[in-house]
């Protein structure tokens, strides 16, 4: 079967709801694992990859949680494959650069996805739409614990978990959520808030991890201490952290609503425009449009419209996806024509932002 079959459609996979989805949009617990006799990943030589592959690969594909699965080698995959399971955040950029001895395993809800031979030997990741991290460390830690029955873990009685990188040692955990912050990147209160979770020893990064731009002010926060401290208290720390910025974020739309509603409105209505008329457009003007335009529906601007179509345009707009659609491969040039062409369709229905719907966030304290 291929990727492309098996993937469940954007409309689909955007109507997916959970708490607090107004400003988190996904939450994710990733685990690292290593087998202990075998080469990591980075140091292995292409026997050594293949042969891990072929331990890994069918103790992954015998879960109960994987009984309706795709798995496949990553060097069987094309790059426009490859590059749409990026967009869809279900594999790592390093991941989608990986070739023969490195694999994949997803299960159908798109909920659970494993890869094999990434930086370690596995990287094991829950996804859940909204603030559900508890639901999604559960999720993973039931398929660590069985995927542990069968396989050799390396572990450390000191250090815990080993791992490739120093900074994934010991429990191995990687707890993150996307935001979405348009109003705190309209009240510029963002480098204050980044500046704040940093200090508390969490990392802020972009759309697609480390090293990426904020697209669509769309922004990752994640543990960066593994070492030291349990997996629950992991998940408190950070879930503490996330509920204040919920918080903040909601403030600021408040703020906005209540002292600066013409600079603010004024941003959605251009972003409206030209979205819905506009015959070029780039990934990341696009992206950061419907940023706004999104903030425009959870105000109540656009009654009648939902979210759902604002989260399925983030996804369909990138360059891979909108390659898919179209079935050629595309110049930027010819990409930025098809995604005006996509978005003045899509958007034909939608009227302009009517202002006297306005409805702010409660103000929290």
């Amino acid at each position: 079967m291929s990727i492309h079959d098996f993937l469940i459609s954007p409309a689909e996979a955007s109507k997916r709801t959970g708490p607090h989805d107004r400003i988190v949009m996904s939450s994710r617990v990733r685990l690292a694992r290593n087998l202990t006799g075998l080469a990591f990943p980075g140091w292995a030589k292409k026997t050594e990859r293949v042969k891990s592959l072929g331990i890994i690969r069918p103790a992954v594909e015998t879960l109960p949680q994987m009984a309706d699965h795709f798995a496949d080698a990553m060097d069987n995959l094309s790059q426009l494959e490859k590059q749409i399971l990026v967009e869809r955040h279900l594999i790592s950029r390093e991941h989608a650069a990986k070739s023969a001895g490195s694999g994949l395993v997803l299960n159908r809800e798109e909920t659970i996805s494993v890869m094999i031979n990434e930086e370690d030997h596995l990287r094991m990741q829950a996804l859940r739409p909204g603030l559900q991290l508890k639901h999604a460390w559960q999720a993973i830690d039931e398929v660590d614990s069985q995927l542990e029955k069968t396989l050799p873990y390396a572990y450390s009685q000191e250090l815990g978990y080993l791992t490739a990188c120093p900074t994934n040692l010991g429990t191995g955990i990687r707890v993150s959520a996307m935001l979405h912050l348009p109003g705190l990147v309209l009240s510029e209160q963002i480098n204050q808030i980044i500046t704040a979770v940093t200090k508390l020893g969490h990392a802020v990064r972009g759309l697609y991890g480390e090293g990426t731009e904020a697209l669509g002010n769309i922004f990752q926060v994640s543990n960066q201490m593994t070492l030291g401290e349990s997996e629950t208290d992991i998940l408190d720390r950070i879930n503490k952290v996330l509920q204040q910025i919920i918080e903040h974020e909601e403030n600021a739309r408040a703020m906005l609503v209540e002292k600066k509603p013409k600079v603010m409105f004024n941003h959605i209505g251009r972003a409206y425009g030209i979205l819905a008329n506009a015959h070029s457009i780039s990934s990341k003007e696009t992206m950061n449009l419907l940023s706004l335009m999104r903030l425009g529906i959870d105000l109540s601007l656009f009654p009648g419209v939902e979210r759902a179509l604002v989260d399925e345009l983030f996804l369909t707009t990138q360059p891979f996806h909108l390659q898919k659609l179209f079935g050629d491969k595309l110049a930027p040039e010819e990409r930025d024509l098809r995604r005006a062409d996509m978005l003045r369709e899509r958007l034909q229905d939608v009227k302009r932002p009517n202002y006297k719907n306005v409805a702010p966030p409660p103000m929290t304290e």
